[in-house]
């Protein structure tokens, strides 16, 4: 008899394991992989959906800027259609209260690209890029305004209920800009159109060429 068979079999002295089923991992990324495209489906969605009914009726948008005050209204070439630059006629630029066109609800309200070092200390520093301290607001019908370049954060918070007239910041020059201003914008859908400011028309339609309005805020309290 040999000597293996004398011993019987040769453990190490460890217990076996018992053997447990397990789900393959490929099958578990696969899923996560499906959760996370449902996920992102169901966002797109939530965002393009809304801006693709048809659109309500204009707002009675009013000039984003004090009642009563004269401003100037401009572009110039290569600042994209329907794109209005404020500037005030009379008095302080830096600073000045920038309001609401029409009420709605604040959708963004932070930093776009990045400031720069334009202050009113400093109003020759270096530029930044994009829009700065921006806001923009949903008043439904996929009407929307937006307002770029203020001076400092805005005084407002996504989600925010604002009222027409409602200050939401101050003007600057934070951004891609070279002198205190607004850079304001009104949008339909997807869609940037022409301003109007209390029913009428801006008349600043094109960048082809320089144009340089003046016009009157009616944006007043409510039985002003």
């Amino acid at each position: 008899m040999s000597a293996s068979a004398m011993l019987g079999p040769v453990t190490t002295g460890r217990p076996a394991r018992a053997r447990t089923h397990r789900r393959p991992r490929s099958r578990i990324l696969l899923v996560l992989l499906a959760l996370v495209a449902v996920a992102a489906v169901v966002g797109v969605a939530v965002v393009v959906v809304p801006m693709l009914r048809p659109a309500g009726p204009r707002p009675l948008f009013q000039m984003p800027v004090a009642c009563g005050e004269t401003w100037q209204l401009s572009t110039y070439p290569g600042h994209d259609d329907y794109d209005v630059d404020f500037f005030p006629v009379e008095g302080e630029t830096w600073g000045r209260p920038v309001l609401a066109s029409y009420a709605g609800t604040v959708t963004v309200a932070g930093v776009n690209g990045s400031l720069g070092g334009r202050t009113p200390e400093n109003p020759e520093g270096p530029r930044g890029r994009g829009g700065g301290y921006w806001v923009k607001i949903d008043h439904g019908g996929t009407w929307e305004t937006q307002y770029l370049h203020l001076l400092e954060p805005p005084l407002v918070e996504v989600g925010q209920k604002v009222a027409q007239g409602e200050q939401i910041g101050k003007l600057g020059s934070t951004g891609n800009s070279g002198a205190p201003h607004l850079h304001y914008e009104q949008r339909r859908g997807w869609e940037k159109v022409e301003t109007y400011f209390d029913g009428e028309p801006s008349g600043i339609t094109t960048d082809e060429r320089e144009q340089i309005l003046r016009r009157v805020s009616n944006n007043c309290p409510a039985g002003s």
